[in-house]
């Protein structure tokens, strides 16, 4: 096996413009083909999607993605995340500031962002932050992490 690859479903057919924003978002990251719904003429299958995406590849920060607009049919949701191990508070602060949109999904790390994917936005060295019953206790009232309070607490 070559690698495991996540396949991100678009609900909202927005999918160009999140692999837009999220190549922004990330170093290492690029589009590597995006391949649209031909027009719907051709077949009543493709009703409504002509040229949104049928498939597309891209890296974030050299992960391989696939993505394509599926239709209103699925959305994400909690139980699938990405998480992004950061190096310190100013990434953790980067990564929060660029993808949390969605404040009332914020909680211990989490952040959703303006396309309904969820974030885990930690600091690379978390199990170590919470090695104690008062780290834990901490990490539970926060929305963002703050790495000093961790270490503090």
């Amino acid at each position: 096996m070559k690698q495991i690859v996540p396949s991100l479903w678009f609900g909202d057919n927005n999918c160009e413009e999140a692999i837009n924003y999220y190549v922004s978002v990330f170093p290492n990251s690029e589009i590597l083909s995006m391949d649209k719904y031909p027009d719907e003429s051709i077949d009543e299958h493709f009703k409504g999607m002509s040229g949104k995406i049928i498939n597309a590849e891209f890296t974030l920060n050299e992960q391989k993605y696939i993505a394509l607009d599926g239709g209103p049919y699925f959305h994400f949701n909690e139980a699938i995340s990405m998480t992004i191990e950061c190096e310190n508070q100013e990434e953790i602060d980067y990564y929060w500031n660029k993808l949390s949109h969605v404040i009332e999904s914020e909680q211990c790390g989490w952040a959703k962002d303006k396309f309904g994917m969820s974030w885990q936005i930690v600091p690379y060295n978390m199990s170590a932050l919470m090695k104690t019953e008062a780290q834990i206790q901490a990490m539970m009232k926060m929305k963002k992490i703050i790495i000093e309070e961790l270490e503090n607490a």
